[in-house]
This record gives structure tokens, sequence and C-alpha cells, in this order.
């Protein structure tokens, strides 16, 4: 039953008019370059709350989106929690058929997309192959739409609404706000359930860390699909800043909108920075970019080599790290790169040496070292393991949380392995179960290897993560073929041969099974000895990457 709710993500409203009721709250960077005002921005989103509710969607239902970044997105995401129904943002660089597979796990009854989208929601409607979907919208500019502009707008059911909205927000069941996807090992999306108050705390930890304040221009270079789009997203708004909207991020567009609305402060994953470094070396972009003064890098660390450029382009940035997952909302620990204050000391105490210094726990956020389920101090490795009101409600499945198996006596097994120096920080040693997070998307092996056995001449396949200085990690394949096929490498012709493997081949072959592009290797690499296995036959994946860092070449198929 839904319910008036102490805390609230649409509560930030309050602070938007007090402190931009006049003033530019939001830029769409694209097109015809759109502004609106805090007053403005907080009326269109009440009347599309209204408008929601008005075409049916009550609280507890599940609304799915599919959509670039764009002013319409964040007020569509305040709207549907406004009325205590839940979102669930799609990714866009997903295929049609894995959007499906998160459909069908969540039933919604709403689809929203804008009109890049609109052939998945004619696909939808004409197939029926989502029946819990009543109701269609078109988010954006429906000209650019083509046959779908029989679509209802969202635009219409805004203007629909007459004068001021009365309504209350409200908040769903159990106070999930949100369902955001991740991939479970088999690669299917699981939808993980975020409750309004782990957003809120996420969003005043970020606000107290990295320093966010309604003097900042914030950039969105990250999409709001992903939980860090969303919770730096939460965290401007509760904070009363700027909003600069690029559709999805290319370095042109962000260093054109950082130069054209002095942004202070954007988001990263290590490929995003590699982007936009060699842009500023490409098109030689004279001088330090002054305006930027806050720079959060997630979804794996920023090597020296980015470090440092970043440093030189970006001098005036205090540049932060982060370590998270979606199920813990975002960030779990934080650590300052180049602040000389708050720089972590270059001989940290403790007893170990190996693994990656991620930072300490955000003030909210509880971490613990676990064991076999339990904690000891003379084996200071084993599983994290995470507490507090952060964590997720649990996974979406039938209709509803399930949270029996994700949370056990209280702590949230991140799946990660790592250890904690007496000085607090924690220190990252690996994925339990092999997970790639390539360009700030997850990769699990199982998923890819699945894809490229099922090509004839594949007789066994393993997929693995190497180190990349742009995307963090590279996915790439080793490859066992079967006999009576030839290899072609990328460096020679092929013979026209029916029986013929090659990375091209591999690569065409994953992309017409409908992988997505981050997840197909970028490198393929014929495995000519048996594949080193445990007493139980699973591969041993940490010793095969070993192998392949300490004595081979991988040579590239693009």
């Amino acid at each position: 039953m839904a319910r008036h709710c102490q805390g609230h993500i649409a509560h930030c409203l309050g602070g938007i008019l007090a402190r931009r009721g006049v003033a530019t709250v939001a830029v769409d960077f694209s097109g015809g370059r759109r502004s609106i005002s805090g007053a403005e921005f907080v009326d269109g989103m009440r009347r599309l709350a209204a408008g929601l509710a008005g075409r049916g969607v009550r609280p507890g239902d599940v609304v799915a989106v599919v959509a670039f970044n764009s002013i319409e997105y964040v007020q569509l995401f305040l709207a549907v929690a406004y009325v205590g129904a839940i979102i669930a943002p799609l990714n866009y660089r997903w295929s049609f058929e894995e959007a499906a597979q998160a459909l069908e796990l969540v039933q919604p009854t709403a689809f929203i997309f804008d009109g890049g989208f609109s052939s998945w929601a004619l696909r939808l409607r004409d197939s029926n192959e989502c029946s819990s979907i009543g109701l269609y919208l078109i988010l954006g500019d429906t000209c650019d739409a083509g046959h779908a502009a029989n679509f209802l707008s969202v635009d219409h059911i805004k203007r629909s609404v007459r004068g001021a909205a009365a309504m209350e927000p409200v908040s769903a069941p159990r106070d999930v706000a949100l369902i955001c996807f991740t991939s479970g090992t088999t690669g299917r999306p699981k939808g993980v359930a975020i409750s309004h108050t782990s957003l809120i705390i996420q969003s005043l930890a970020k606000i107290a860390i990295v320093g966010y304040g309604e003097d900042d221009v914030y950039l969105h270079t990250a999409p709001m699909c992903h939980i860090g789009g969303i919770s730096s997203c939460m965290a401007v708004l509760m904070a009363g800043g700027c909003h600069v909207l690029i559709p999805k991020f290319d370095a042109k567009s962000a260093f054109d909108a950082i130069k054209e609305h002095g942004v202070t402060s954007f988001i990263t994953v290590p490929s995003i920075m590699a982007d936009l470094l060699s842009h500023a070396r490409k098109e030689k972009i004279s001088g330090p970019v002054m305006t930027v003064t806050k720079i959060l890098n997630g979804g794996g660390g920023l090597s020296e080599e980015l470090m440092d450029g970043a440093s030189q382009l970006f001098p005036h940035a205090a540049i932060f790290s982060a370590y998270g997952m979606t199920e813990a909302c975002s960030s779990l620990t934080f650590m300052a790169l180049n602040n000389p204050k708050l720089q972590e000391p270059k001989n940290k105490p403790g007893s170990h040496s190996a693994g990656v210094c991620v930072g300490k726990p955000a003030p909210h956020v509880e971490i613990q070292i676990g064991l076999d389920g339990n904690t000891s101090s003379s084996s200071p490795t084993g599983n994290i393991l995470t507490r507090g009101l952060h964590t997720m409600v649990g996974y979406w499945a039938n209709n509803k949380v399930d949270s029996s198996d994700c949370v056990r006596n209280g702590w949230l097994d991140t799946g990660d392995t790592g250890w904690m120096d007496r000085a607090g920080n924690l220190w990252l040693m690996g994925r339990q179960k092999g997970c790639i997070k390539t360009g700030g998307e997850n990769v699990y092996p199982e998923e890819v290897e699945l894809v490229l056995s099922q090509h004839p001449g594949v007789a066994r396949v393993v997929v693995i993560g190497i180190p990349d200085s742009r995307l963090g990690e590279k996915v790439i394949a080793c490859v066992t073929i079967r006999d009576g096929w030839k290899w072609v490498d990328s460096r020679a012709e092929h013979q026209g041969e029916d029986k013929e493997v090659s990375p091209q081949i591999l690569h065409d072959h994953c992309r017409m099974k409908k992988l997505s592009r981050f997840k197909v290797p970028r490198s393929y690499y014929q495995w000519r000895q048996p594949f080193q296995v445990t007493s139980t036959g699973k591969i041993r994946r940490e010793e095969l990457k070993r192998e392949i860092l300490a004595t081979m070449q991988i040579p590239s198929n693009l």
C-alpha cells in the first residue's frame, strides 16, 4: 500500500525552487540548446506526475524507460517517483532482445521512450511481447519519431493538466523508487530495487565528500540508466546546482558544453577520461580548462597516464575515485587522488601490499571483510561485505522484491574480494566471479562464451579481461577451434574456404547474435593447449590471464 513517506527523492523540489526559481536549472546541450528555470522545471515535473496519474499510473507500478539524456528524462524520473511508481531505466546500448529480457523481468505497466527507440515501442506494441504494458508514451520531440508520431507524447499529457497539481508525493511499497539493471552471472539482466532512502543518503555522501553545491554546473557525461549517472544527478538536484545534459557522451560535445556553460563538475570512467584527453590533444585545445573543479571517477581506477593528463588538462579540479556497485546504490568508498590535504599516505599501514587501494567508506557505509561468513584478523583477505541504508531492498522478481538470498545477517556480499588496512582503507583484490569492467559496463564472461561457442568452428572458448588504459579492462577471447577448421589471424588473408575461423568472422558472429557492442571481444587468440581447470572442471581464469599477460601479445581484430 502506498504511503506518504518521510524521505522521498522529490523532496528536493522545494530546494530547487528556493535556489533556482528564476535561475537556469537545466540546459539541453543539443539541437536548440534549450534551457529552463527552476520554477519551470518543477511545474513541468508536477504536471507530468499529474498526467501520469491521470493515465492510470498507480503506486507500485513499474514504468520502463529507454532514452538518451535530456531535461525531460530528469523530470520523468522524479515524476514517476512522485506518484509512487517505480522507474526502470533500460540501457540504450542494449539490443532489443536484451531489453525484452529486462521487460519480461519487471512487467511494466508503461513504456516511455524517445524517438530513437520508436522501433522498440512499435515492436512491443504490435507483437504484444510484453502484455503488461498498457501505456506507451514518447519523450521529447515527436517530429523526430517518424512513423511513431501516433504514440501519445509526454508533452501532450503535461499540457492536458489544468492548473497546478495539488497532489503530494507518495512512495511505492517497501519504499522502492528505482529498478536499476545489472547483469547476473549468466548475463541476463537482474533488476536491483533501490529505495528513496538509499538514493537520498548516497546523494548526501556525494555532497559531503565531492562537495557539490548550488554554484555547481554539472555535465551529465553518464547515462541516466546507470546507477552512477542516476546518483550523481540526484546529488546535484539536492544541492541545487545547474544541469547540462548531452544526449550521450562524446568528447567534442563535452568540451563544447564546458566552454559554453562554464561546467564545474562531471563524472567519468577511464574510457571517458581517455577520450577527453585524446580529443584535447587532437584538437590542440589551448591551455588548461579552468572552470572544472570536481571530477568523480568510477568504473575502474585511472591509470597513472590518465591521472597525469587529467591533472594537466583540469588543473583546478579535485579528482576523486569511487568504488561501488549497483546493489549498494553506487559508491561505497571514496579517495581523493590529487588533493594534498585529502590524499592517502604513500606508505599505508597494514600487513599486505597486494591489491588496489579504493579509499575509505562513506559516512553512511559499514564495510566488513568476511571469510566463510566470519571475519578473521589473522587472515585479512576475504569477501567484501557492506551494511547500511545504502544497500538495495532486494532483486526484483515476480512483480515484487526478493531479498531472501542477497543479504545475510544484515550484510550484503559485494561479490568482490579485498582487505582493510589499519588506517581504514579498503584494498580491492578482484571480483569473485570474474566480471569484466570495461568502459564502465559490466561484462560477464559466461554470456560471451555462450555466444561464441555457438559458432560451428569453435570447440572451446574462455573470455577474460585484461588491463586497458582507456577502458579499464579489455574483453578478449581465447579460442580452441574444432578439427577440420582453419584459423586465419588478422594479418592473413582469407582463402574463401567454408571452414575458416578468424577474428573478423567471430566478431561478425557476435554482432549477428545481437550481443551488445561493449560485450564483443576486442581481440581473439587461437589457444592451442588445454585450458587449466580446477578439480571440479572450472576454468582457472586468473592463471590464464597471468599467462597471457606474461608471455603473449594479443593481436587486435579491429
